[in-house]
């Protein structure tokens, strides 16, 4: 059996720039943060999926632009997943230390990259 101390031990949870912060959350809310991480970690490996599906269509008459947005899809995903990370990083370390959730850098990334990426599409559908 285990005692208390061995729950409240910081030192082999990792990152430890996050865990050894301030105080332990109500778990609830650490679990809501982890199920957003994960979340953001879906869009990233949706981004990718349609980079990659996209290069695999090889669609002759518009290969630049095909290439332009498997580019733009992938490293959107890319950039999503590390991005989530240092955002369940910053809410957790926020959560730890009573202090207000840091703003979402990662929506107006993403917003900002589907909107070149829907823009990309309807050119091609407009050339056609």
């Amino acid at each position: 059996m285990t005692d208390g101390a061995d729950r409240d031990d910081t030192s082999r949870r990792w990152p430890r720039s996050v865990y050894e912060a301030g105080s332990e959350p109500d778990p609830r809310f650490t679990f809501a943060n982890e199920r957003t991480f994960l979340a953001w970690i879906r869009t990233a490996l949706a981004l990718l999926a349609a980079g990659i599906a996209l290069e695999a269509l090889e669609i002759p008459d518009h290969s630049a632009l095909r290439l332009v947005l498997v580019v733009v899809l992938s490293l959107l995903g890319a950039t999503c997943s590390v991005m989530a990370f240092f955002r369940w990083a910053g809410a957790e370390r926020a959560l730890r230390e009573s202090r207000p959730l840091p703003s979402p850098a990662l929506a107006p990334v993403l917003a900002f990259g589907l909107a070149v990426a829907a823009i990309v599409i309807v050119v091609v559908l407009v050339a056609d």
